[in-house]
């Protein structure tokens, strides 16, 4: 044997030596973040989902065991956890009709049983928080119960209690994040006045790996909560000082959670259905009403509420998608489709998708040359228009400067190079005056037959409710204008680009319309914006 065939087989000895992590509920907001944390700790880590498709795209993709499984059909259970020495259970029901109660306490059996069978050491769940005496609400009621059921069946199980994670993509939190930056006066129904106890995701985190190690946390149901104790109303209003929004609360004495479901639907992008056992909760005070969790994990100091906030703000950006409530939906991104446009996490993003026969070099050339004397391709006098409009208003405009090769940090037109992959990737994050913040990126990747496709992807996170006007308002002109420069790029990297001369002769007439009116209504915002 070499000494290169003995190191690799002393490697992969070590590997198979540490310990296998079986995670269920990835596709959720909880399961998708606790995975990395695993592999950073150096577990091994093996994933389950109904469909592996909506698994596509996750950084850890490459690095785990992907196996295809329900809790809901046994027999494709065993399989699953062959050889695994631990598995966390963040599986319950949201949505859905019928009996959700009797589906998550079947799910919690099938999966104890076969834990039991497949002779698992620890079995981690994270349920929800709130005193059994308090007529819970059935969503917490049934949380509770999926707990007994594990621990009936399975050894060693430590059930985890908790109530409002806070962290960019929890639902809980996104309903806070929504109320706040759209609705300046708010008609606050009684349950927002219950008190609550958020933590933050991080936190979480933290207690469900440390568990792992903890033996006396075996056995266990331990409630955990973050550094406050706070009303949901509080709450909001906290966030609004964070964003620096001036928000009134009006109290009324009635608005059943039904109704404030429908309210809340209206006003945000989580459905009524969604959201309804979120309120519903809301009737019960959910606090922590024992310190275990400090007897057996004395070195976790959860954080403060605005702590929290502050760590889930700093996640709102471009290159933090990460996961979120929506990620069961994130096969959408899979799609073929020229276009898709999706709100997720605060932040709209629109992505446009082109075949091309150019190499994918070609084309980052040609992506990477834009703004400058090269100018933006398609109606380049309206991003002229913008940035005049935009100096006029007191902020960069439009300062036409670049090096000979594009680096970080360096300016391009009202714009500013965040992150580039050579060959591959350049982000650009807007510096010109918006009532939010914005990014534009273009990735290339090489496809079948030694062609390219090209994506090209803007996001923008509104600030309050008159960033969210101003992206409607300049809505249809995004969608002419990035189409436009998007095929241009395209055509640029075959070589088969018009001259600017010809671009203009050739602007449709609907463009010029829409083109001199949206800047019009745009400016006239920005403006109520900075008054205020």
């Amino acid at each position: 044997m070499t000494q290169d065939t003995a190191n690799a087989a002393t490697i992969n000895s070590q590997e198979t030596h540490k310990p296998l992590i079986l995670v269920t509920g990835v596709t959720g907001y909880a399961g998708g973040r606790l995975v990395p944390r695993l592999l950073e700790a150096g577990y091994r880590v093996r994933v389950m989902s109904r469909d592996t498709r909506y698994l596509q795209g996750r950084s850890w993709v490459d690095q785990v065991e992907i196996m295809q499984g329900d809790v809901l059909e046994p027999q494709t259970l065993p399989t699953v956890m062959a050889g695994v020495d631990a598995a966390y259970y963040l599986i319950h029901s949201l949505e859905g009709s019928g009996s959700f109660e009797e589906r998550d306490l079947q799910a919690a059996r099938h999966f104890s049983q076969a834990a039991e069978g497949a002779h698992i050491k620890r079995v981690i769940y994270l349920g929800g928080l709130g005193e059994a005496r308090d007529d819970l609400s059935e969503h917490l009621e049934s949380r509770q119960k999926v707990g007994k059921v594990l621990r009936a069946y399975a050894k060693s199980v430590t059930e985890f209690r908790a109530v409002i994670v806070v962290g960019a993509g929890s639902i809980s939190f996104e309903m806070v994040r929504y109320l706040t930056e759209r609705v300046p006066v708010m008609i606050t129904p009684r349950w927002v006045n219950t008190r609550i106890q958020p933590i933050a995701i991080e936190d979480v985190l933290t207690y469900l790996i440390a568990a792992l190690k903890t033996a006396e946390s075996a056995g266990q149901v331990i409630e955990i909560g973050g550094a406050d104790v706070l009303t949901y109303g509080e709450m909001m209003l906290g966030y609004a000082k964070e964003r620096k929004l001036k928000r009134v609360m009006i109290p009324v004495p009635v608005l059943s959670p039904r109704l404030s479901s429908y309210w809340v639907h209206l006003i945000t992008p989580i459905n009524a259905r969604t959201v309804y056992p979120l309120i519903e909760g809301l009737k019960n005070e959910v606090i922590v009403t024992d310190d275990n969790a400090h007897k057996i994990f004395p070195d976790i100091h959860p954080l403060s509420y605005i702590g929290a906030v502050r760590q889930a703000l700093a996640q709102l950006s471009a290159q933090q998608v990460e996961t979120s409530w929506t990620d069961s939906t994130a096969a959408v991104w899979e799609t073929e489709e020229p276009y898709t446009y999706v709100e997720e996490r605060g932040m709209m993003i629109e992505q446009r998708k082109r075949d091309s026969d150019a190499p994918p070099e070609k084309l980052y050339q040609a992506f990477t040359s834009l703004g400058g004397e090269t100018g933006w391709l398609y109606m380049n006098w309206l991003w002229r228009l913008r940035g005049w409009m935009d100096r006029a208003m007191g902020g960069v405009g439009y300062r036409q400067r670049r090096g000979s090769a594009l680096r970080v940090g360096d300016v391009l037109d009202f714009w500013r190079v965040e992150a580039i992959e050579p060959n591959k990737m350049i982000r650009l994050r807007a510096e010109m005056k918006l009532p939010g913040r914005g990014w534009l990126q273009f990735e290339v990747a090489p496809s079948e037959n030694g062609k390219s496709t090209l994506t090209q992807t803007a996001y923008y996170a509104p600030k309050g409710l008159f960033g969210l006007v101003y992206w409607y308002s300049i809505f249809f002109i995004h969608r002419l204008l990035f189409d436009g420069m998007i095929d241009r790029v395209v055509a640029l990297a075959e070589n088969d680009v018009p001259t600017q001369k010809q671009v203009r002769l050739a602007l449709p007439i609907r463009a010029l319309v829409v083109g001199i009116i949206t800047p019009i209504v745009a400016l006239g915002l920005i403006t109520r914006v900075k008054r205020k």
